[in-house]
């Protein structure tokens, strides 16, 4: 990797989102990512950990791995008095206290830590049990950063934000964030500099978009658009971004070599040259985006 720092104008987080999945989000984020490798430091980091893929197309070699573990509660039985304050005052119903027993729900706890503080017998601590990985190696000139969450786990913002606090924000960061906009999403894109919002020409998309827009919008993050399979289906995501002033920062048109060669794990700047111009225009695009 070229270890020349960036100038702080040049290093930024760009996160890579969408409304819903199968728009092509992280055929976008893997793209942009090569698009930049050869001028910039570049960390790529896989944070859709119920489902990552990106390590198909960048194929990187791990050279590093590690277990994310989260906290629940652990109570004292000895000092325990089944008074029922822990569950009285947890939103999210990880604790049922009975009159004699204290059930806790690892699943539902977001370790937030109020049981043990309104305790009134300090009879609550902590134990930690595994939900996940992270695994880093390098793709290329590319510093690559996937997680994973273990099957059956259900709270997967632990391991993004395990993943995010291993930023170089002296690089450009490229964040491929799980699709949808829920707690997960919202874990992925915040603080970054500026999201993508990759969408599809389609009523579905269009909706999600919204969405998508919805949230950015509430967490301050300048934002534009991209939109996938340009040339099929209708125009009224085009009619909705410039309603909205929303930027489109690039169209890309349905090709189904560019599908075949997907298929196989082949990045399209890679198996067809003309896009890796296209990503460099995107490129040129968001920096204008940022300075606006």
């Amino acid at each position: 990797m070229n270890e020349e720092l960036l100038d702080s104008h040049e290093a930024m987080i760009i996160a890579v989102a969408s409304g819903k999945g199968g728009t092509g989000k992280t055929t976008i984020a893997v793209n942009l990512a090569l698009a930049l490798e050869h001028k910039y430091n570049v960390q790529f980091f896989d944070c859709d950990v119920e489902a990552p893929n990106a390590y198909l197309f960048l194929k990187p070699q791990f050279t590093h791995l590690e277990p994310v573990k989260a906290a629940c509660p652990s109570v004292n039985g000895t000092r325990c008095t089944f008074c029922g304050k822990c569950a009285e005052v947890c939103a999210f119903h990880a604790l049922a206290v009975t009159k004699d027993r204290v059930l806790i729900f690892p699943e539902l706890c977001h370790d937030c830590g109020g049981c043990a503080l309104f305790c009134p017998e300090n009879a609550i601590g902590k134990k930690e049990h595994k939900i996940g990985l992270i695994e880093s190696g390098n793709a290329g000139n590319i510093a690559f950063f996937q997680g994973s969450l273990t099957p059956g786990e259900a709270l997967s913002p632990p391991i993004i934000q395990a993943l995010k606090r291993k930023m170089n924000r002296d690089s450009i960061v490229i964040v491929d964030a799980p699709p949808g906009t829920s707690c997960p999403v919202v874990d992925a894109i915040k603080g970054s500099d500026v999201c993508l919002l990759v969408t599809e020409p389609t009523p579905f998309g269009l909706h999600d978009l919204t969405l998508a827009v919805e949230l950015v919008s509430k967490l301050e993050l300048p934002a534009g658009v991209i939109i996938n399979q340009a040339d099929i289906g209708d125009d009224k995501v085009e009619a909705y971004c410039k309603r909205e002033g929303l930027p489109i920062l690039m169209r890309l048109p349905y090709d189904q070599e560019l599908a075949i060669n997907y298929a196989q794990g082949i990045p399209a700047i890679d198996a067809l040259p003309e896009y890796r111009e296209r990503f460099s225009q995107l490129c040129q695009n968001i920096k204008t985006l940022t300075r606006e």
